[in-house]
């Protein structure tokens, strides 16, 4: 796999997938919503962990610098 999340997207999608956590941990968001949450923000984690997004790859989208 080649890689296509840069630094920044990678700490974005980080900090997204610890406040829906928090959010939903502490109950301000709860029921199928919050679940459906919680699940997008653990994807968006193990996204940014393997530097890897499969959706990225079908848009064509690459937020790696590019390399000289």
């Amino acid at each position: 796999m080649k890689k296509n999340i840069g630094t920044i997207d990678r700490i974005i999608r980080v900090l997204l997938a610890v406040v829906v956590s928090v959010l939903f941990f502490t109950n301000v968001i709860s029921g199928t919503v919050g679940i459906v949450l919680l699940a997008v923000g653990g994807v968006l984690l193990a996204t940014s962990f393997i530097n890897f997004c499969p959706l990225y790859s079908i848009l064509g989208i690459n937020t790696c610098p590019l390399k000289k």
